[in-house]
């Protein structure tokens, strides 16, 4: 079997090139030393460059035969002879950073069809309208009276319904379906994703569970990401609303009436309930639930396979199910563990 490059080399680029890029210092110098690839640390080679910010690697440090490394001060000095040191205040941004100068196709999904136009193959409403720039893949359904932004990018076999609304520079991932909703500018949808279907809404009863219609929308802000198969429902009586910077990790629920604040971190297979409210710069790691009409406040974070189902204040760090304040969270796992072992002593001493 062959082995494909799916992202094209870079031409070399100078250490001094990268530290200026992301601010760096050299204090052993190395200006001209060249860079031809990137990789990991525990896999480095001559050439290469590789980033370090966790000390459980210090010693895959000391072994790598890299040609340069972004690194903090506090540990600059660990930096084996032969490797420049570039001197970064955050380690794991300055890699983004450059990354994204090297491999810019790397920030998208991966173009399916061509880079320009409109494909013949695709199906579009004589009253759709296209700003210049826009690309539209082969299988792309669009409906009457959808407006997309220039630079905006639909890609193959996506589905947009009757009077979305898709702002500039966006990029539609492959079979996505996106109806009841208003995008802004720069917004990346992964493929799969689903936005604006209906609200999980029943009166439950005796006779039978009727369906209460969803009639609100959703609204995607400014410079959102959203990863593969993640679903956002549209709201039931007012909109489903997802703010501005906010990035959504793979398969995540997001119910009807949701508001998600700026620059939130959701990451994969979180469930958040109908009419949840999650303030700005919230984190929640991944498998947790959010239950429904409580508020996260700013700044928050939920620690990973957690079930909130109360208010959390801002800035507070809460765990656990149901989730607590991780201090109270820490405590009781810790009592819990002794008194189970404790348990056990006594049953092996009886015997």
């Amino acid at each position: 079997m062959s082995d494909p490059v799916f992202l094209a080399p870079f031409e070399p680029v100078s250490v001094r090139q990268l530290a200026d890029w992301v601010g760096g210092d050299l204090p052993r110098g190395g200006d001209e030393t060249m860079i031809s690839t990137v990789g990991p640390l525990e896999d480095s080679a001559p050439g290469q460059l590789v980033f370090f910010d966790n000390t459980k690697y210090l010693p895959m440090l000391a072994e790598t035969r890299a040609a340069a490394c972004l690194i903090g001060k506090r540990h600059a000095d660990k930096v084996p002879e032969g490797v420049v040191a570039i001197v970064v205040g955050e380690p794991y941004r300055a890699w983004g950073i450059v990354l994204s100068k090297l491999y810019p196709a790397a920030l998208r999904p991966p173009v399916f069809e061509g880079t320009e136009g409109v494909s013949p193959l695709a199906r579009i409403d004589p009253s759709t309208r296209l700003e210049e720039g826009v690309v539209v893949e082969a299988g792309a359904v669009i409906g009457a009276d959808v407006e997309i932004g220039s630079g905006s990018h639909v890609q193959a076999n996506a589905i947009i319904a009757r009077g979305v609304r898709i702002g500039r520079d966006c990029t539609v991932g492959a079979n996505a379906v996106l109806q009841y909703a208003l995008l802004g500018d720069r917004v990346i949808l992964h493929p799969g994703v689903c936005i604006g279907q209906d609200g999980f809404g029943f009166a439950m009863g005796a006779a039978g569970h009727l369906k209460v219609p969803q009639i609100g929308r959703v609204i995607i802000q400014n410079d959102v990401e959203i990863g593969a198969n993640t679903t956002v429902d549209r709201g039931a009586n007012r909109d489903t609303i997802i703010g501005e910077g906010t990035k959504i990790d793979n398969q995540v629920q997001i119910g009807h009436n949701v508001v998600i604040g700026r620059h939130c971190v959701i990451v994969a297979q979180v469930g958040i309930s109908g009419s949840a409210t999650l303030q700005d710069y919230v984190a929640i790691g991944g498998q947790s639930g959010v239950r429904g009409h409580v508020t996260i406040g700013m700044g928050a974070q939920i620690a990973a396979v957690s079930v909130v189902e109360g208010d959390v204040p801002a800035g507070a760090r809460y765990g656990g199910v149901p989730a607590k304040p991780v201090k109270v969270w820490f405590r009781e796992v810790m009592t819990l563990s002794k008194l189970a072992e404790r348990g056990l002593n006594d049953r092996s001493n009886k015997k």
